[in-house]
């Protein structure tokens, strides 16, 4: 058994780490609410612009999707290989952006690029392992198939174990994840668009933890590009009304739009891999303060049994002594 020192410097220990937890827990409690509010209200409009691109797609014929300009071929989002179409992929995906596991059409020689979203700091359960498992997980899958797999990684906490792996992220995007931003979104969104275009990456796929509750948060990969079409209403695309007049005309408004909705894509996933975080982190900072107090109440009832054996002894010792 520890001394009575010991164990009164172990309560001392545990009741200090219970600080820190509690105030963790506020900390993170508070950037939650903020997350919450800020993916809440993203979600609806990214939705919506999303339902807004696919009518638009759905009105404007192929061939019409191109501008002249040269251009102007990256702003409008125009696949590579003089292919006009801005929809791609196979019949399982169900978004405009994918939407569960991606079903890839892949082939030897074929370069698959993996954006990784975690977060910059720890303590905050398995929000990171989780995505790292994802990743590797999805990079075994790709391989098999015989794809060349880069990983884009977002957040300290994601990039320095892939890089350990062998796949290094070809630039520093950590800044996204410490302070949020459309701007920074929109940068990684263009990137990503102009080495699409370039042929760099047959497939860009986003992998990422979903915020579903405080205590729920889901690791989802899906396509970023190329786009799939967007399923609504019983799982049929709806069709552009009739008596509706688009102006300027529905190719400038598209080409305005494309940009938009890949941009907003980034930031809306960035949002929600934040809440997902913070929420995380709320959870294990309270699992922490609750295994903390058991921890005290243990440590003090140790202390007590053994105060109350030490003051025993003393008392035995001097009636012993007065009998003698």
């Amino acid at each position: 058994m520890a001394s009575l020192k010991e164990t009164k410097g172990r309560i001392a220990s545990v009741k200090s780490t219970l600080k820190i937890t509690s105030a963790m827990k506020m900390v993170a409690s508070a950037k939650l609410h903020k997350a919450q509010n800020a993916i809440a209200n993203m979600t609806p409009y990214e939705r919506k612009l999303r339902e807004m691109l696919q009518l638009l797609l759905a009105t404007v014929p192929a061939e019409k999707r191109q501008v002249p300009a040269p251009e102007n071929r990256a702003t409008l989002g125009i696949v590579r290989g003089g292919d006009p179409s801005l929809l791609g992929g196979g019949p399982a995906e169900q978004d405009v952006f994918g939407g569960g596991t991606p079903a890839v059409s892949t082939g030897a020689g074929k370069t698959i690029a993996i954006v990784a979203v975690a977060s910059n700091s720890s303590l905050c359960g398995g929000f990171n392992g989780n995505v790292l498992r994802e990743v590797k997980a999805r990079i075994n899958a790709l391989k098999a198939q015989g794809c060349k797999v880069e990983v884009i990684s977002v957040g300290k906490r994601i990039a320095d174990p892939l890089r350990k792996a062998g796949y290094p992220s070809p630039e520093d995007w950590n800044e996204l994840v410490a302070h949020s931003s459309y701007a920074g979104a929109d940068d990684l969104a263009k990137r990503l668009q102009k080495d699409f275009d370039a042929g760099k990456y047959d497939r860009i796929e986003l992998i990422y933890n979903h915020f579903v509750s405080t205590a729920t948060q889901k690791v989802v990969c899906e396509t970023f590009l190329p786009m799939a079409p967007l399923n609504v209403e019983g799982g049929v695309s709806r069709e552009w009304p009739e008596d509706l007049i688009v102006e300027p005309s529905a190719e400038e408004m598209l080409a305005d739009l494309m940009p938009r909705v890949r941009s907003l894509r980034i930031y809306t996933v960035i949002l929600d891999s934040l809440a997902a975080e913070h929420a995380a982190r709320t959870v294990a900072m309270q699992t922490a303060t609750d295994n903390g107090e058991d921890i005290l109440q243990e440590l003090t009832l140790e202390y007590n049994k053994g105060r109350q054996q030490k003051i025993t002894s003393e008392i035995l010792d001097l009636v012993g002594g007065s009998m003698q």
